[in-house]
């Protein structure tokens, strides 16, 4: 009889194949196991062992858990996509080597702890907690593992697990102060209002307090020393309106010094800079897509009270695009202002060359990491949605005007 390893490769390439018969014939195998009295519990085990070697390499290979876990939740089925959990919980538990604090945050975050009492009996307790038999259960393992053992190598933009501890050290981490806490609170308040003025209001003021704390980080810093270099986090872009939400990111990285690529086939878009500004970015980001969202779906009830067209995904996806666009241009208009308040209470000798170094060691971070990138191209397709969008961003600016072109750097 084969080992449980064979079964499952056997299995695995079955299952990456065209043949579902024979990927059925292969998953029948797996229920039967070795042969040997414990062949199901063997093959369990093994399994989860894979999946958390899987895993591990994949960390070596610049994927976070966060980054695995949301692509998990887009390609499989909710259930597989829990299973990829589990395996960064059991790899958690082997690591003998320096793991980086925010690798842990990241876990604890997702809820990756280890919960089952053997390895052995791990997928059978899995099936229960889903109310699955077992074949269904082995079928979302191999389809966990093969996507788990498919991913190609991306950016590594921190050190991952196994790192020296000088390098974890120079990485550095967000600033956690009391500023971002109050940038929390404005943008949580601009998501909970139902008046679009005051949600604009308040997420200027959120940009106005980001950007003077960047710059004070950056006059504390001075220019960059020896080794330190930018960093970088992944913000989700997925379906639907991909495109859209790579735009708003793109903005809100332009406006905080920072630079983005899309990765449109693996659903992210990799935003880089220095750690006070990716905070920056992601807390933004986050909000101003619940914001656009909500703008989104009142502008859409609104059109269908009069009687306009059904043809609502180009309606939502030109809002989206002209709302990113707008946005971006307040935001900058925000960072502008506080840059120059800071060059004329610091001297602009002063602060224009530490600003400068650390715009061109992001760029070169960016040339760097993505030697290959390209340009995609947006188009806006409903000047009602263009209009509708522009207008929710900034009440000041009613006038649709034409609908322009709009390119996202990206890789495909």
């Amino acid at each position: 009889m084969p080992d449980a390893e064979e079964l499952i490769s056997d299995a695995l390439a079955a299952v990456r194949g065209t043949d579902v018969r024979l990927a059925e014939r292969q998953l029948d195998r797996l229920m039967i196991g070795t042969g040997a009295p414990d062949g199901a519990a063997t093959v369990d085990a093994t399994l989860l062992r894979r999946l958390a070697r899987g895993v591990g390499r994949l960390a070596q290979r610049g994927w976070q858990p966060v980054d695995l876990c949301r692509l998990a939740a887009r390609r499989l089925d909710p259930r597989a996509a829990g299973l990829v959990t589990d395996a960064f919980a059991a790899q958690r538990r082997d690591l003998t080597g320096p793991v980086p604090p925010w690798w842990d945050d990241q876990l604890r975050d997702l809820g990756a702890a280890v919960w089952w009492d053997t390895d052995e009996g791990h997928l059978a307790a899995w099936s229960t907690r889903a109310g699955c038999d077992r074949f269904t259960a082995l079928r979302a393992a191999v389809d966990a593992l093969a996507l788990v053992e498919g991913l190609p190598p991306v950016a590594v933009l921190r050190p991952p697990p196994g790192a020296s501890v000088a390098d974890v050290a120079r990485a550095g981490s967000g600033s956690g102060s009391r500023m971002l806490g109050r940038v929390r609170a404005l943008l949580a308040k601009a998501e909970s209002t139902t008046y679009p003025a005051e949600a604009e209001a308040l997420t200027g003021k959120a940009q106005e307090l980001i950007a003077r704390h960047s710059i004070d980080q950056a006059l504390l810093a001075g220019a960059a020393e020896p080794g330190d270099r930018p960093g970088g986090v992944r913000l989700g872009t997925e379906s639907p309106y991909a495109g859209a939400k790579a735009l708003l990111a793109q903005e809100v990285a332009a406006a905080n010094r920072c630079e983005a690529v899309w990765s449109d086939d693996l659903g992210f878009t990799t935003v880089l800079g220095w750690p006070a500004d990716l905070e920056a970015v992601e807390l933004l980001y986050t909000s101003l897509l619940v914001q656009a969202t909500a703008a989104m779906l009142r502008g859409r009830g609104e059109r269908r009270t009069k009687g306009a067209g059904r043809r609502t995904r180009d309606y939502d996806e030109s809002f989206l695009n002209a709302f990113a666009l707008r946005v971006g241009e307040r935001l900058r208009a925000a960072t502008d202002a506080a840059d120059r308040e800071a060059a004329a209470q610091a001297g602009p000798e002063r602060l224009l060359p530490v600003l400068a170094t650390r715009s061109a060691a992001v760029r070169e971070r960016l040339d760097t990491l993505f030697p290959g990138v390209t340009r995609s191209r947006l188009t806006v397709r409903d000047a009602d949605g263009w209009s509708s969008g522009t207008s929710a961003a900034d009440r000041a600016s009613l006038g649709a005007g034409p609908a322009p072109k709009r390119q996202v750097r990206g890789r495909r």
